[in-house]
């Protein structure tokens, strides 16, 4: 089997990072910080006001819990590609090369950061507090709106961190430029996209398209009325979305790839 390898190297990784119990629970309860802090910045705004973009603080939290699970997600698998400089400038990215296997499979299996299910579990959490409280009708086509939300919104955010990887092979030594579109558009999931002025509002909307992590799919799901550009069934493209950042994320990284010449040349 093809995937043998690097199931073999994320078994070994889960062992390494679970074998001292008490460390690893310790990691899992710090890394649930950033939703706490989050749902406190949540809890600040709407101490304020009454709404924010048309969403009410129930309707808001479910916006900012599937955005939270979906980046807790790519984090966890792909968080590890902003290492890329450093492998780049060491010359270990030239060890991977030697490999009888793809690159970039070889770069998302070097690491499994498990603590970040912490953030995982905590954003699920909240998203089943706010869906018990909130009107909706459990039908399947939600059920699977849903379902389809988290993953394609980690299909964004994964996207976006091989994008941001790509980038690198430029660069060099980038992270800061590229992560303020990841960690920028992470943040900006999190809050309805009609609150920022039209250029922000283009950008996170189609070209880091991430208003279809959670933004949109919650409007459909709670039927609530879109941006005017937008019909109620725009959640549902938020696979088009992930596919779309997706193509261009691999033809910048294997353009990438084919640049690299090696730390000795």
């Amino acid at each position: 089997m093809a995937e043998r390898p690097y199931l073999t190297l994320a078994r070994m990784h889960v062992r390494a990072q679970t074998v001292y119990r008490g460390s690893f629970a310790i990691e899992l309860f710090a890394s649930v910080g950033a939703t706490v802090s989050g749902l406190g910045e949540m809890y600040v705004v709407f101490a304020n006001v009454p709404a924010l973009g048309g969403l009410t603080f129930p309707a808001a939290l479910l916006v900012f819990a599937l955005g939270h699970i979906s980046m807790s997600l790519a984090d966890l698998c792909f968080g590890h590609l902003d290492a890329l400089p450093a492998y780049l400038r060491t010359g270990t990215l030239d060890a991977f090369l030697l490999r009888p296997l793809p690159v970039l499979p070889q770069l998302i299996s070097a690491e499994l950061s498990l603590r970040r299910l912490g953030r995982t579990a905590a954003g699920a959490v909240v998203a089943a507090l706010v869906l018990a409280r909130l009107d909706v009708r459990w039908t399947a086509a939600n059920v699977a709106l849903v379902a389809l939300t988290v993953l394609s919104g980690a299909a964004v955010f994964a996207a976006l961190f091989t994008a941001a990887a790509a980038v690198q092979f430029w660069l060099v030594d980038g992270a800061d430029i590229t992560s303020s579109f990841v960690y920028g558009g992470q943040y900006a999931s999190q809050f309805p996209v009609t609150i920022y002025p039209d250029p922000v509002r283009v950008l996170f909307t189609f070209v880091v398209p991430t208003a279809f992590v959670a933004y949109l799919p919650a409007l459909t799901l709670l039927r609530l009325p879109p941006p005017p550009e937008f019909a109620l069934w725009i959640g549902w493209c938020a696979p088009l979305a992930a596919a779309a950042v997706w193509a261009v994320a691999l033809l910048g990284w294997r353009s990438g790839l084919r640049h690299y010449t090696g730390a000795g040349s």
